[in-house]
């Protein structure tokens, strides 16, 4: 990464505050303490921000761009902060352009079947708002309480419903985006085909806001399914289990959700929430979930999956239709990083995905992995794309120091084996500041330059949220 920067001084925090206006503008260090990091280890990956400033329109954000362009100063675009892998970590300090106040719901269009809708919107409060509209944003991450619309699209986010609906960028039709030199331009529009010239719309996608910065998005949205199901299987081993994940997609049944738990996550969950279910011969855990607009095909693919998990060889097969069961089941899936917590707040989350029958060799290697690192590395995830959350738990005796050492040898070391079983180091939750060293040095030179090539057109400059995927224009 370029470092040399220059300083926000008192003259340009003047036109910042020209531009956005004083309340706006926060360079107080108790206030910049909180734009320091995301989800990731604050002490680990935290670096604090010269200024951080609010816009309420795409104008101010341009206008704050080309000033950080002609004064050389580095901007990291910011939402909720709820990543997990350093995206809006301001890694060269400079601003940090947070889009917490451009929040509104512009547009439903039924006709088009269409919301637009501005980046800082919590993308929960945007899914209920069309959901009383009778539609669905199916784009879902797994944290979309918390999350924001532009960091979706910044993370092409993921999450337990990709198996059917697939991921974020599925669902965005067009962009409002401030490139790196401070233009506006618009990429797509409400149009269900376009390939009209390159599609920048889907290269912005997942770019981790290294390309410019989202301030509005035009998304698409499907009717909102009207039944679900859900079933929780308990199995003995990790293979019966994943095992029965491609006979149930070769049957023609595309469940919305299939979630995987191995054992060392089952018992801490449960446990965490007291949970009766019989875990102890439990070896790994799936839950499926099932929707649709026609309740009979909906319960025949229930009755169908259950009889195959039978079939395979669950111990215990759990069906939930009502809401109260429904939340029960899930309950053991959300709750698994704070049981975890629990035992040690320090932990890295890590986001590998491999091919779907990889799956079951994966959890003797996290297992030969913890005991050569000395630490608990529970695996779960999305079973229906391979995506797995192998996270690194802290022995809570360990030092600091030590931990740190061992976190980056075991990952290094997790990230071989996924590579040589065809996989890559993340599924969801990008490379940013955390990943971007192993990134680098698993990923084929030509390729790396070709991303290179496209960062240095867009951003001669190297300002916009420098020090992410790889360093260096």
């Amino acid at each position: 990464m370029n470092g040399n920067y220059n300083r926000v001084s008192r003259a340009i925090l003047e036109e910042l505050v020209d531009i956005a206006g004083g309340a706006s503008v926060l360079t107080d260090e108790e206030k910049l303490e909180a734009y320091s990091h995301d989800e990731t280890d604050a002490g680990e990956y935290g670096r604090f921000p010269e200024a951080v400033v609010l816009p309420q329109t795409a104008g101010q954000v341009a206008a704050i761009v080309k000033l950080a362009n002609r004064e050389h100063i580095p901007v990291t675009p910011r939402g909720a902060g709820s990543g997990l892998s350093g995206g809006a970590i301001p890694a060269a300090g400079g601003i940090v352009v947070s889009l917490e106040r451009m929040n509104r719901l512009i547009e439903i269009d039924r006709e088009n079947m269409a919301a637009v809708v501005e980046a800082g919107m919590v993308t929960n409060d945007f899914a209920q708002a069309v959901e009383e509209q009778g539609l669905f944003f199916a784009g879902y991450p797994m944290s979309l309480q918390t999350c924001m619309i532009g960091g979706n699209i910044a993370e092409n986010a993921g999450g337990g419903k990709a198996v059917k609906y697939g991921v974020t960028g599925r669902y965005i039709l067009g962009l409002e985006l401030v490139t790196p030199l401070g233009d506006i331009v618009e990429l797509g529009g409400k149009l269900a085909k376009d390939v009209t010239g390159y599609d920048l719309k889907s290269l912005v996608i997942g770019s981790e806001g290294t390309l410019g910065i989202v301030t509005k998005a035009v998304i698409r949205l499907i009717g909102n399914p009207t039944v679900k199901s859900d079933l929780l299987a308990l199995f003995r081993t990790p293979k019966d289990a994943i095992d029965l994940v491609p006979d149930l997609l070769s049957r023609g049944i595309t469940p919305t959700s299939i979630e995987f738990m191995d054992q060392l996550s089952v018992i801490t969950s449960c446990r965490y929430l007291n949970e009766s279910l019989p875990y102890e011969n439990c070896g790994a855990m799936l839950l499926i979930e099932l929707d649709g607009n026609n309740p009979g095909q909906v319960e025949n693919d229930l009755i169908e999956t259950g009889k195959l998990c039978e079939s395979r060889g669950a111990v215990e097969v759990y069906v939930a239709e009502d809401r109260n069961n429904i939340e029960r089941i899930w309950n053991v899936r959300r709750n698994l990083a704070e049981a975890f917590k629990v035992y040690s707040p320090v932990q890295s989350i890590e986001d590998i995905v491999v091919p779907i029958s990889y799956i079951p060799a994966m959890i003797p290697e996290l297992e030969r992995l913890g005991k050569k690192y000395g630490m608990r590395i529970p695996c779960y995830g999305h079973a229906g794309d391979g995506n797995l959350h192998a996270t690194l738990v802290k022995d809570p005796a360990l030092d600091m120091d030590v931990w740190r050492k061992r976190e980056k040898a075991c990952q290094e070391e997790l990230y071989r084996i996924v590579q040589e079983a065809g996989g890559k180091i993340s599924g969801e939750h990008g490379i940013g500041l955390k990943r971007q060293d192993f990134y680098r040095n698993l990923t084929d030179p030509a390729e790396l330059e070709l991303m290179r090539a496209i960062k240095r057109a867009w951003d001669p400059n190297n300002i916009m949220n420098p020090g992410k995927i790889f360093c260096g224009p």
